[in-house]
């Protein structure tokens, strides 16, 4: 993975149908080198009737992004470290 991309980086894609568009990554699989997108990249699945779900239907899922086909924008921001001091308490 050439790019230090996460989840909440905001990211603009360089290539494909979803080209120029920018978006928030929700997640990453890192083996398969792919990122999902929040809004892009979602697919309509079929879903089978079962016991569970006795109507089956549709169901929404988000196809992955190369990681390739992406650039970084925004980076997320870093969590906060809480205070040694805080955690103690005050001695």
């Amino acid at each position: 993975m050439a790019q230090n991309l996460k989840s909440g980086d905001i990211v603009k894609v360089i290539s494909g149908d979803e080209k120029g568009k920018s978006a928030k990554i929700v997640s990453i699989d890192k083996k398969a080198q792919k990122a999902c997108l929040e809004g892009i990249g979602l697919v309509e699945r079929h879903v089978k009737a079962t016991y569970y779900n006795p109507k089956g239907g549709k169901k929404t899922i988000h196809v992955g992004i190369d990681l390739s086909n992406l650039k970084l924008e925004k980076s997320a921001p870093a969590p906060k470290k809480a205070d040694k001091k805080a955690k103690k308490g005050d001695k």
